[in-house]
Order: C-alpha cells, then structure tokens, then sequence
C-alpha cells in the first residue's frame, strides 16, 4: 500500500485533504514511493496565519532556550540517520555516502546555529549629542517562509529554519514535489521531540499555488528560495506587491580554471570530484573547465582517465558508486539536448554522451572538448555529469573568460603560485572562490551569489543576519 504523507500545520498532521495527490517516483527504478498531498494557496496561508500565530511565543523565549530546541531536533535527526539516509537515497537517487553526510552534517547545522543563540548582539552607537545612547537592537522579522529544492532537501530544511527559529522567528517550508519524503520524516521528529506548534510547518504541492502564496502572503516578512532563476523571478515578483524580503539562491555556472603549474593529479580529483557529486546537479560545482594551453594534452588525459573510473548504478542497491541517477525524465532529457546542441555547435565528445539502460534516468560520466565561448553548453547551467573543456593563453583571459557569464555563484582555479591566486581571487566576480580544492561550502562560510545566482545567501553569522531586522532607538536622558 502505497504511502500518503500529510500537510504539518500548528502541531498537527492535517489529515482531511480531499484534493489531489503527487506522485514521488523514484529515479533510480522509476518506482511509485509515496503520494503527498497537492497543497493549496489556502493551505500555504492557514499555515502562515498558525506561524503567525505561535511567533510572539516563540520569540519571547530566551535565545538559549530556542537552541536548546535546535539541539533537541539534531539528536532526534542522528537517531534516525538510517531512515532518512535511505529515503534521500530512494527519493532523490544519491549515493549512500552522499546521503548520509547530508543527514549528519544537516544535524550538525542545527546544533552550530544553536550557538548563535549567545553570540548574536546588536550595538551602543556614540551620539552627537551630550547625555543620549543610541541602541541598535536586532530583532526578528516575524514569519518567514522556505520554499525547498530538491536536490539537498533535508539539509536545505535545517539551512532555512535553524536561523529562522534561533533568532526568534517562525517558518512556514515548502519541500519539493520531488523529494517530500525526508521532510515527513523531519515533521514527524519535531512532532515527537514537542516543539511548540506552529514554530515550524511544512506544506507539500507546487510552487505557482503554494511557492506564490508563501511569497505574496502580507504576514511573511522573509521569503527565502533555493531554485532556478526562473523561480527566483517568480518569487520576487509575488514579494513586491507588500515589499517582502527575499534571499535567493539560484543557479551557477561555475568556472574551473587550471594553471600550467598546477598540481595536475589534484586538479583532476577536484574537478571530477566536484562535478559527479550528486550525479552533476549542485549548483555551485564546477559546470565549464578552462585549462592552459602548455598542459592541456596532458589534463584531458588524466581527465578521461578519472572519469572512467566513475562507478555509476543504483545507490539503493550498490554503497560504493560515485553517481546515481538523474532526478527525472525531465532532468535526463535536458541533459541528452544539451550534450546535442553541443555537438551541432562543434563540440566533440571524447568520453560519455549518453543515457545507461533504459530504466531509472543514468546518464553516463561526460567529456566534451572543441567548445566555445558563445557555446550554449558554456553559457547555460547543465545540472547534469558533463565537463566542457576549453583552453586559454594567460590569466588575464581565463579571468575574463569565467566572469562572462550571467550567472556568479562559485568558481575555482588550480595554481601553485600564490601571486597568481590572489590576482584571481581579487578579478574573478562571484561569490565564492575554491582554491585547489573541490566546490563545497563550510556551514561557518558565508554561501552568496552574485549576478543572476541570487539575492542574499546562507550560512555563517551573515547567513543569520537575513533573519535580522533593526531596530534603532535613541535614548535622551538628563
């Protein structure tokens, strides 16, 4: 009997919903695994009103007191790692390892914005003025909302809520229609460990009905998506009519570029690495290569070499593969057009290129070589395992080369001479920049776009501070 999940709204499962379902499909076997309930504008907006509700509570409660429920929620996650591990497995076709790194390092979120709750102070302000002190409070904002990707799905809970709830304020999640289950699991924990109802709520269905009202809804104060620029334009637009706040993370298009005196076996590990993670669908890996023309012989052929040694399957059955599936048939054709107008354009493929059997949406580990700038397959994000590779003469082009693009979320360069790095690290303009290492965030960083990839960004004490508002008062006194 197939599974039929249920909206968690104000402390409770609401189990009257009479409208229709969406079916969750695995993309490993393309198995039916669940049914979630097809929420709608007045579901996204009863959840908002208990938000509403439940946030003068909450925020009254010290700030200790609001991490300690952090604190309770994490130890409840690690005592259900193997359960949500295989669910984001089954759900959303992740390796085993990935999977379970998600769960323990989303536990581990929650506990490091628990200590927040001490940390984050406002300030005294000097005065012009004899006798007066000007205080900067910072304060909640009230109701926000989180509208959820899915490829990292139940870390992107904990990114959203953890800084929401330690600050004082209330959430209302959207997950997506695509992986749902792991957040059935995260509201049946904090029904069990008793958090204070209508602290947290989650609203299944799709984002032009429930996304639009989690923007548009007068009572949010902070709508914050992680999505595509199409999304994020969606969001922005249903925000403006009440001037809401938005913080958005959107796509990438991230460069990777490979100095003649790079250290060539790290440069590959990280590449590759950095690319097949989560079968090529994370936004801030490397998405194009720019390698210098002196070691480009030798880089694409270490290149080949690693990529052939990509083990991919089905990670509910196998624990030691390096990819999964794509997470549709969608998301498997777009990729299959991609790598085809790269061909029509004059790319070559030297490794990959296409679907592996024909159950489940595997695409194989891709190279393609002869790209160009103006290339679509250089200029538009993949979301799949495929590595276009070009070259360049010096910096001063590779720099130039990675900040033509729309997008400006990650970037990376492998080089041993620190002059060099720096010079990259002052030019290249986006977000974030790994040097000689893999495209992957600290929760401690500070995870921004710029361009196109978002307004806003998580994590880290400036992370917190999107949950923030001002408030200033001057204080006469004789």
């Amino acid at each position: 009997m197939t599974t039929h999940h249920q909206h968690y709204i104000n402390g409770a499962f609401v189990t009257d919903h009479i409208g229709r379902w969406i079916d969750v499909i695995s993309p490993s076997t393309e198995a039916l695994l669940s049914r979630v309930p097809e929420g709608t504008k007045q579901d996204a907006a009863t959840a908002i009103d208990a938000a509403e509700k439940a946030q003068p509570a909450w925020e009254a409660l010290p700030a200790v007191e609001r991490g300690r429920w952090l604190r309770k929620i994490a130890s409840a996650i690690r005592l259900r790692e193997p359960e949500l591990t295989a669910t984001i497995v089954a759900e959303g076709g992740k390796t085993q390892g990935l999977a379970q790194t998600e769960v323990l390092f989303t536990a581990d979120y929650l506990d490091y914005m628990s200590e927040w709750a001490r940390r984050y102070e406002g300030e005294i302000v000097n005065s012009d003025r004899p006798n007066e002190n000007i205080f900067v409070f910072k304060k909640a904002i009230g109701v926000t909302t989180g509208i959820l990707p899915w490829n990292f799905p139940f870390f992107l809970i904990a990114r959203k809520a953890a800084p929401a709830l330690v600050t004082g304020n209330t959430i209302v999640i959207k997950p997506s229609e695509v992986t749902p289950n792991n957040a059935a699991i995260f509201t049946q924990i904090i029904h069990d460990v008793g958090l204070p109802k209508g602290v947290i709520n989650v609203v299944y269905g799709y984002g032009p009905e429930v996304g639009q009202e989690l923007a548009a809804n007068e009572k949010v104060g902070l709508v914050s998506l992680t999505g595509s620029v199409s999304a994020g334009i969606a969001t922005m637009q249903a925000a403006a009519k009440n001037v809401t706040n938005v913080s958005l993370e959107l796509g990438g298009k991230a460069p990777a570029i490979v100095m003649d005196d790079a250290d060539l076996d790290l440069a590959v590990k990280a590449i590759v690495s950095s690319r097949v993670i989560n079968s090529g669908q994370v936004c801030n890996c490397a998405e194009r290569v720019y390698v210098q023309e002196g070691i480009y012989d030798r880089f694409i052929s270490a290149l080949i070499q690693a990529m052939q040694q990509v083990k991919v399957g089905n990670p509910a059955e196998e624990h030691d593969l390096d990819m999964g599936p794509l997470i549709s048939k969608a998301a498997l054709t777009r990729v299959e057009e991609k790598v085809a107008t790269a061909l029509q354009q004059g790319g070559k493929v030297v490794l990959g290129g296409k679907r592996v059997g024909d159950t489940g949406y595997y695409f194989e580990p891709t190279i393609i070589t002869g790209v160009r700038q103006e290339m679509e397959i250089m200029r538009e994000e993949i979301f799949g395992p495929v590595l276009p590779v070009m070259t360049f003469k010096t910096l001063d082009e590779a720099i130039a080369l990675a900040n033509d693009c729309e997008y400006g979320l990650t970037s990376s360069i492998y080089t041993q001479n620190l002059n060099t790095a720096m010079n990259a690290l002052r030019q290249l303009k986006f977000g974030e920049t790994y040097v000689n290492r893999e495209n992957f965030e600290a929760m401690q960083g500070f995870h921004a776009g710029w361009r196109k990839s978002g307004i806003g960004g998580a994590d880290g004490r400036h992370g917190l501070d999107e949950y923030l508002q001002t408030h200033v008062a001057y204080l006469q006194f004789d």
